[in-house]
């Protein structure tokens, strides 16, 4: 199995995120443009944060996921 992009946003709403999934435990991988971006020399975009989780989680992340969603 692989990983799976679950959110793509800004770093702090990726950042609440990530601590809730891991709370259920489910462990995440971020992928951070925006610091990729200021270490390139560039600029930065918008939803340049993304979360990953691994798939054979996601029924158990799931239920996370979608309250976050309908949270903000």
């Amino acid at each position: 199995m692989g990983l799976m992009k679950v959110f793509s946003g800004s770093e702090i709403l990726a950042t609440v995120l990530q601590a809730q999934i891991e709370a259920v435990g489910v462990s995440t991988v971020v992928k951070n443009n925006i610091q990729s971006a200021r270490l390139g020399g560039f600029g930065n975009t918008d939803l340049a944060v993304e979360l990953f989780i691994q798939e054979i989680d996601f029924g158990k992340a799931n239920p996370v996921i979608e309250e976050f969603r309908l949270s903000i």
